[in-house]
């Protein structure tokens, strides 16, 4: 999907113009993958432009890079405030926004603390990533295993976990699905290469536990409060592989994907092979609510200030 660039970009502390905004071919991210990142959807209800759960995204960049013990100088508010500066300032929305830390220009070596701390926040508009929103995707289990404990922390959101996410993503679209989904380490179903996976069986909502290389999803996380909020009865548990095959239902979640019906797996119909009830069901209300269609119960949108320019379609 091209990029449709905005005017600035947030760094360091200050908007720059888009085409400023680059790094050396020595700095370390580009050689070690020395980055942590988040993506965030801004959302146009009625209102004015909302960024979703952008408290809850700047905190998991703030966790990730304390993982990876990279200091960054900007609290989680004045963070939350740049991205709003960024959006309001670029006109552009509905879109996607994109926090990168990443280690900059000054280390050769593996050793990364010589490398100073760099702070960029993108947007730019973009529409929908998987497409299937009601008819669903045909998805496979990969070849390819998730990160195994104590290889790489699943729970921070690092750019090196995303090569292993382009080798389940690759392989899938090589053999005509859209998408994969990798099992961990010992078998169970993990997660896609970008997206969190939840099941329904037998009336009860399923997803895996953090304990099976599942990234800490805000969107995985909204949605189990979306299903307590409807009554449905929610269990995190391992998953064996067969029981994709054999679910009356599944979807997958995450920013970029938001709640995206699964049709097929691995060439077997999930259920009916269309769109469940639960899962319209979650589906609807989460898009009610980041659409202003039903109130913000929780608190999940924090507005933009609207500067002069006006929103961008995509």
């Amino acid at each position: 999907m091209a990029i449709e660039k905005s005017d600035y970009i947030w760094h360091n502390g200050k908007l720059i113009p888009w085409d400023d905004a680059t790094i050396h071919v020595m700095s370390h991210v580009v050689h070690y993958g020395s980055s942590v990142f988040e993506g965030i959807r801004c959302y146009s209800p009625p209102s004015g432009p909302a960024i979703f759960r952008a408290t809850e995204h700047i905190q998991r960049l703030l966790d990730s890079a304390k993982v990876y013990r990279i200091d960054v100088d900007y609290t989680r508010e004045q963070l939350v405030k740049a991205m709003l500066e960024t959006v309001g300032g670029n006109g552009a929305w509905p879109c996607y926004v994109r926090p990168i830390v990443l280690r900059g220009y000054g280390e050769a070596g593996v050793n990364p603390f010589n490398s100073p701390t760099e702070v960029y926040i993108i947007n730019y508009p973009w529409g929908k990533y998987l497409g299937g929103e009601h008819d669903g995707c045909d998805v496979c289990v990969s070849s390819w295993t998730r990160i195994a404990p104590n290889t790489l922390p699943a729970m921070a959101k690092s750019g090196a976990n995303y090569m292993n996410s382009q080798l389940i993503k690759m392989e899938a679209i090589v053999n005509g699905f859209a998408e994969g989904i990798a099992l961990d380490v010992n078998g169970f179903v993990s997660e896609g290469s970008g997206e969190n996976v939840f099941i329904v069986h037998r009336e009860k909502l399923i997803t895996a536990p953090l304990g099976n290389s599942v990234l800490p999803g805000i969107t995985r996380d909204s949605v189990l409060q979306i299903a307590r909020d409807l009554g449905i009865t929610i269990v995190e548990q391992m998953i064996p592989r067969e029981m994709l095959y054999i679910a009356d239902e599944a979807f997958f979640t995450g920013t970029a994907a938001e709640v995206t019906p699964i049709r097929s797996v691995d060439k077997i119909k999930v259920g009916k092979g269309a769109i469940g009830p639960i899962t319209k069901a979650i589906q609807k209300e989460f898009y009610a609510i980041v659409r202003g269609e039903k109130t913000d119960r929780h608190g999940w949108l924090t507005p933009v200030p609207v500067q002069s320019k006006q929103p961008v379609g995509v």
